[in-house]
């Protein structure tokens, strides 16, 4: 049959059969993925450039906006307060132990600025980031012969404290809390509310735009 009908067409029939054959042998399998040496490449100068990682935008409740114009060092016994015209915000107060400054900001604004007395060697004054956990208008000291700590705001559990001092000058120290002159503190006390933040540090100090915590 093959010979009647001639060599051309016997090689389409062949063909046609090795094709139907192949088709039966392959379905139901997956089309196996391009090689490397099979992708089409691509010129890098036409890739998107990769994005870098997005990061949190700062508060800018809690960025530095305004800093006190104070002539020189803060002397002890001396405090400022300029809240006039600063709008709603949440209070966080910073304190530098070398410089032995309470520096408090409302929204960004610094509002207040004094100087403080802090712990000793004997009796530091923690460094970190504490809430207030608790505020006592009439405080006694239990633990040093119930001395008074007037507008007590409460940093840690075992007593250290923001509060008034009745001796604020050089040659003095507390027993780790920082206390400030009655008439600065009673301002703070009016105002911070438990969960306000406190920063503690040693030499650090705060330029405009920086952020607060």
């Amino acid at each position: 049959m093959i010979k009647w009908v001639g060599g051309a067409t016997a090689a389409v029939v062949l063909g046609l059969t090795v094709a139907a054959l192949a088709s039966g042998a392959f379905a139901g399998r997956e089309e196996a993925p391009p090689t490397l040496d099979q992708a089409i490449p691509v010129d890098p100068a036409k890739l998107a450039p990769a994005r870098a990682p997005a990061q949190a935008a700062q508060d800018d409740r809690f960025t530095v906006k305004r800093i006190l114009p104070i002539d020189g060092a803060i002397k002890y016994g001396q405090w400022h307060w300029d809240d006039a015209g600063v709008p709603d915000g949440p209070i966080v107060m910073t304190i530098d132990l070398d410089a032995r400054v309470l520096s408090v900001f409302k929204g960004g604004y610094e509002i207040g600025a004094a100087a403080v007395l802090v712990g000793t060697d004997d009796y530091p004054t923690p460094l970190g980031t504490f809430p207030i956990l608790g505020k006592q208008r009439h405080n006694k000291s239990e633990k040093y012969g119930n001395a008074p700590m007037p507008f007590s705001m409460f940093l840690t559990t075992d007593g250290v404290a923001i509060h008034g001092g009745s001796v604020v000058e050089k040659g003095y120290a507390s027993h780790g809390c920082i206390a400030g002159p009655d008439a600065f503190v009673e301002k703070i006390f009016a105002m911070a509310k438990a969960g306000d933040k406190v920063i503690v540090t040693r030499g650090e100090t705060l330029q405009m735009g920086d952020p607060i915590v």
